[in-house]
């Protein structure tokens, strides 16, 4: 059941995605005991900081002018959500076995980004950056925004020497280009894809709200596609996630090429017991299969291994709806 990903050797391919469910000691443990192989402590978002930060002057009139406050609230702002990760690394560090890797959300290669090196000063096994930079701006071009990815990116590898894994957005004009493009850099791994906010609409109070907060299990066909069509051509690990809910899910990911599987959409539906289930599902299936390890079947439904890699490059419904009545 061990694997490799990301430099990190891990009981298992099963890794608990950042969320709530990672930003407290108790509920760390808590996984590790329901057989997580490892944990994405909950992300520090650039952006929560930046709002927090403008939501606050915005009470105080009187300090808006005054430069010399601004960037030393600025700088407080940020150092609490600094020190707050800190302290749940040491503290897990102390009280786990398994990799801890700090997260960091970021939508800019702004300076607060050299804060990544107090996370391994502080025994972070690894750092996740979590970029989805939105393509709502008309009037940028697709390529600025694939700048900014790489520019994040080389300013964290910049800074400190443990493994930097990268989380994509599927919102690239050329995923598999963008896929190689990350992995260049050498990153030590790649995860898709994140989840993005969804916004909706409640028509009766005419106001917007949150959508589809939790994945759904059949979400993974998404990340399957493209760890398949790129698994073997790239450097560094893939890890899957979005959608992952059960073994079946986990096995079909690993199938595909994944080194390692996140989850969390899963913890909050059906509770902790799913780590366990899903790991006895996985076991029983290689049992059956005769596969003594997970690297004697990981990708042996990738790309090329497949009797038909052109199921992976089709996008338009033939069969399926012809000989059907809508």
């Amino acid at each position: 059941m061990t694997v490799h990903y990301a430099g990190l050797f891990l009981k298992n391919p099963l890794i608990a995605g950042a969320s709530g469910f990672t930003s407290s000691i108790d509920r760390l443990i808590e996984l590790e005991k329901n057989g997580i192989a490892a944990v994405v402590l909950k992300s520090i978002f650039e952006e929560e900081i930046i709002n927090e930060f403008h939501e606050s002057l915005s009470s105080d009139d009187q300090f808006q002018s005054n430069r010399e406050f601004l960037d030393y609230y600025d700088y407080e702002l940020k150092q609490q959500n600094v020190n707050r990760t800190i302290k749940l690394i040491r503290e897990a560090k102390q009280k786990l076995s398994i990799p801890i890797i700090a997260s960091i959300n970021c939508i800019s290669s702004g300076e607060w980004i050299q804060f990544a090196k107090k996370f391994q000063e502080a025994g972070a096994d690894a750092l996740e950056l979590n970029i989805f930079l939105l393509p709502s701006d008309a009037s940028k071009p697709g390529a600025l925004i694939e700048q900014e990815y790489v520019k994040i990116i080389r300013t964290v590898k910049e800074n400190i020497s443990i493994p930097v894994t990268v989380k994509m957005s599927p919102f690239f004009t050329n995923i598999s280009e963008m896929i190689q493009k990350t992995a260049e850099l050498d990153v030590a791994g790649i995860v898709l894809f994140n989840r993005s906010y969804n916004p909706d609409f409640d028509i009766e109070k005419m106001q917007i709200t949150s959508s589809n907060v939790f994945s759904k299990p059949e979400d993974y066909t998404l990340p399957l596609r493209f760890i398949a069509m790129n698994s073997g051509k790239v450097s560094c690990s893939l890890a899957a996630s979005n959608g992952i809910h059960d073994g079946n899910g986990l096995i079909k990911l690993l199938l595909a090429g994944a080194d390692a599987v996140q989850i969390a959409s899963t913890l909050y539906v059906n509770g902790f017991d799913r780590i366990n289930s899903m790991l006895k599902e996985l076991e029983a299936w290689m049992k059956s299969k005769n596969f003594l390890s997970v690297s004697a079947f990981k990708g042996k439904l990738a790309g090329e291994k497949a009797k038909n890699p052109a199921e992976f490059e089709r996008v338009q419904f033939m069969k399926h709806f012809s000989d059907r009545e809508i």
